[in-house]
This record gives structure tokens, sequence and C-alpha cells, in this order.
């Protein structure tokens, strides 16, 4: 059987267990089982695994803003392990809550430096 991942997952959204977006599938990662056959080990998401897999001048430029927005650079991909995946169709449905998840590095320094700072930010409903 041959499996279309490209169709499939990149650029799918990912909804938590309640429906909340995550974020969308920017890329895959892969492992092999004891026996050399490939599988979906991990689904990639942020805007580091996005220009990571754009490529070329425009994903360099990628990269290197989202790097601007941490206090950490180089900014990773947010990991999420494919056994977290309860279904794919019209996009990636996780079996856990999105508060579950790593944080996105440039949401997680928005907030901080950002979002934190609006008078009533705390109140404003998450």
């Amino acid at each position: 059987m041959r499996v279309q991942l490209a169709k499939q997952l990149l650029d799918q959204q990912i909804v938590d267990r309640d429906g909340r977006l995550v974020g969308r599938v920017d890329d895959i990662a892969f492992a092999a089982d004891a026996d050399g056959y490939p599988y979906v080990d991990t689904l990639l998401t942020g805007q580091a695994a996005l220009g990571q897999r754009v490529g070329g001048r425009l994903g360099r430029i990628l990269v290197a803003i989202t790097n601007r927005f941490v206090d950490e650079p180089p900014v990773l991909p947010v990991r999420i392990p494919f056994t977290l995946v309860e279904r794919v169709d019209s996009a990636v449905r996780l079996r856990v809550r999105a508060a579950d998840l790593p944080p996105p590095p440039v949401e997680s320094w928005l907030r901080r430096h950002l979002i934190d700072r609006i008078p009533g930010a705390h109140r404003a409903s998450g």
C-alpha cells in the first residue's frame, strides 16, 4: 500500500482532544523498526520546522526571524510523538490536551515579553 504522507499529513491542522488548535504539521520525523522498516515517529510543528522544510533563502530567513523571538536560540521544532495521534481525517487529532504538550518557544516568548504586559491580559479567556 502506497501512503502519500505529504498529502495526508503535511500542512494539516493539529487539534487536541478538546478541539483546540495546536498548530500545523510542518514536517515529519521517521524512525526504523528492528527490521529496518521506516515508520512515522514524530510530527514536527513550529516556525523552525517549517523553515527547515522550506529551505533555501526563505527558510533561512524564517528560522533567523524565529530565533530573534526566543531567549535561547536556536529554536527547535515542537515534537509531537505520533503515538499521541488519535486519528487523521480532515485534521490530525490528538488524544491529549494542548496543555500536555511542550509549549511552542516563540509563543512562550511572546506571552512573557508582550502579551503578559498588556493590562488585563490575565483575565482573558484561554
